[in-house]
């Protein structure tokens, strides 16, 4: 933990209790103006000798302490610790010493500001659910702030992933937040791994692991070929994977952690999709989220430079030329009668079983040959790689160069017959919560589409969700995959693709350029969809090849 942070101690600010709240706000303001105060006569001092090693020391834990009250002075459900800790950084600052500012424009690169709840703002409900998931973690984040568009939903995952890192189980807590990083680092998603860095340290975790995975516990590098095949390549893996893992002497998994570590390892695989796939930006207390720099001309975040998002209004020109508003409003049009007419279509007439079979061969066929004009390799930075081995290693499209994959039916291995079950028996409730939030996912409608009100959406909302399941060859005998070329235009898989099985390549350009004339809270509602399809994905191959060991 950085030198300053480990003498404060931010969990009073936790409680529902606002006198303890009060008491732990005076500790820490006594505190940041003690070490301000030190800081400021040092420098004042004449004919000190010289010491910029120890003066710079102190100046990073003071910055990094003032980084954390700019958070809680934005992000804090509470008002009493908003307000005290704005009012502690304004005293710091009457000394003469610099304080943070945040950077960007909010907890998202992609939707304004203006569209997500303030903090400070929300009803009573949504103030319960802020605080239930700031007592647990110490903050409000990014990625929450962007669900909240769908309460219900939110509700579940944060119940869902309370659970996974914090409630008991077969892995020590430590353990959980080294997962949560190597599956993170995976896609380069700096984001995630810089909050479970934290986290990891908070729990007691020892300091050089982070220095590489090679300086991990052998029980936990020997989890990285699970963790790169089921990230990028899940239909690779085998009993033989599993019984790798059980079967390593000292080093061994039981049946219980494992189980533990393949939901921890699918849970951020696939959040680190919905980072990517809605543009969230670093927290304020984090790297890139905040600067010490007086503002300048320019709020350009320097990942939107790199990453194609600089300068671009909410209406995108897209590479075909400029978008109107009537063009996007017929793509709403079309896409509403093309709904319609599939509907009169399954009222008429059934396809038959070989012709459902060769429409999904057809799609998944097709889905290899689906990539974005951006799609050029992602180097992944020194301090994301380090958390995981064979860098090089990404994901391919199935029978890319002669390699053939047999299709998974959903009829032979299913999350609701087989998976469910054997979660819930090795990881008692687990199961239970997984399901809830799948099927919450799925079901989730306010039936609306862009402008129009009473329609049932359940249509599109399969097809984006079986598309993904094609994408990773698991096949519905039940469902007629034709049905995706109708409703799924190219912009909108390209999106899709990426989001699953690239997320680090994802551009603000390419969230402008699907459904254009739809709101960016059902957008993110796309997002959930394809988070919770793609972590079903990757857990019906792990669990499978689990069963298969033990039988």
């Amino acid at each position: 933990m950085a030198e300053g942070e480990s003498e404060v101690r931010w969990d009073g600010l936790c409680s529902r209790d606002s006198t303890s709240r009060e008491i732990a706000l005076e500790n820490i303001r006594q505190i940041i103006l003690r070490k301000a105060e030190c800081l400021r006569s040092v420098r004042e001092t004449p004919y000190r000798p010289p010491d910029g090693l120890s003066n710079a020391v102190s100046l990073d834990g003071l910055n990094k302490l003032l980084a954390h009250l700019l958070m809680l002075s934005k992000r804090c459900p509470f008002k009493d610790v908003r307000e005290k800790s704005e009012f502690i950084l304004k005293s710091v600052q009457e000394l003469g010493i610099r304080i943070p500012q945040p950077l960007g424009q909010g907890p998202s690169r992609f939707i304004p500001e203006k569209e997500i709840l303030q903090v400070g703002s929300e009803d009573a409900q949504m103030h319960a659910l802020f605080a239930d998931s700031f007592a647990a973690l110490g903050r409000l984040d990014n990625i929450t702030l962007v669900m909240v568009f769908h309460p219900q939903y939110l509700e579940s995952f944060l119940k869902t992933q309370h659970y996974l890192l914090q409630m008991d189980g077969p892995l020590p807590l430590h353990y959980r937040h080294y997962i949560g990083i190597m599956a993170a680092a995976r896609h380069q998603c700096s984001y995630l791994v810089n909050l479970h860095v934290n986290d990891f340290l908070h729990v007691g975790g020892d300091p050089k692991w982070l220095n590489g995975l090679e300086n991990a516990p052998q029980k936990l590098q020997n989890l990285g070929e699970l963790n790169k095949v089921l990230a990028h390549r899940p239909w690779l893996i085998t009993k033989e994977h599993i019984e790798g893992l059980l079967k390593a002497e000292e080093h061994s998994w039981s049946l219980a952690e494992l189980v533990h570590a393949v939901v921890l390892l699918t849970h951020y695989h696939s959040l680190a999709s919905f980072t990517f796939g809605c543009g969230i930006s670093p927290e304020i207390h984090c790297d890139g989220g905040h600067t010490f720099r007086p503002p300048s001309v320019s709020n350009y975040c320097i990942c939107d430079i790199t990453n194609g998002n600089h300068g671009m209004d909410e209406m995108q020109v897209n590479s075909a030329g400029n978008i109107s508003v009537s063009d996007s409003f017929f793509e709403v049009e079309a896409l509403m009668e093309k709904m319609k007419q599939l509907q009169e279509c399954r009222d008429e007439e059934e396809a038959s079983q070989e012709e459902m079979a060769s429409r999904f061969e057809i799609e998944k066929r097709e889905s290899m040959f689906v990539f974005s004009s951006d799609d050029e390799e992602v180097t992944p930075a020194r301090d994301v790689s380090r958390h995981f081995e064979d860098t090089s290693y990404g994901y391919k499209d199935f029978s890319r160069h002669g390699m053939h994959v047999p299709t998974f039916r959903v009829q032979d291995y299913c999350w609701e017959d087989h998976g469910y079950s054997l979660v819930n028996r090795l990881y008692p409730d687990v199961g239970q919560l997984i399901d809830e939030k799948f099927h919450i996912a799925y079901n989730l409608t306010y039936n609306t589409m862009a402008m129009h009100k009473d329609v049932d959406t359940s249509m599109l909302r399969r097809a984006i969700w079986n598309y993904i399941h094609c994408m990773f060859g698991i096949r519905y005998d039940d469902y007629d995959y034709g049905e995706i070329n109708q409703l799924l235009d190219r912009s909108f898989k390209v999106y899709i693709k990426t989001v699953v099985c690239t997320p680090e390549k994802v551009t603000k350009r390419m969230y402008d350029s699907f459904w254009r004339q739809f709101k960016h809270s059902e957008k993110v509602h796309v997002n959930l969809l394809l988070i919770e399809a793609r972590m079903q994905a990757e857990l019906l191959y792990a669990l499978r090849a689990i069963t298969r060991y033990m039988t």
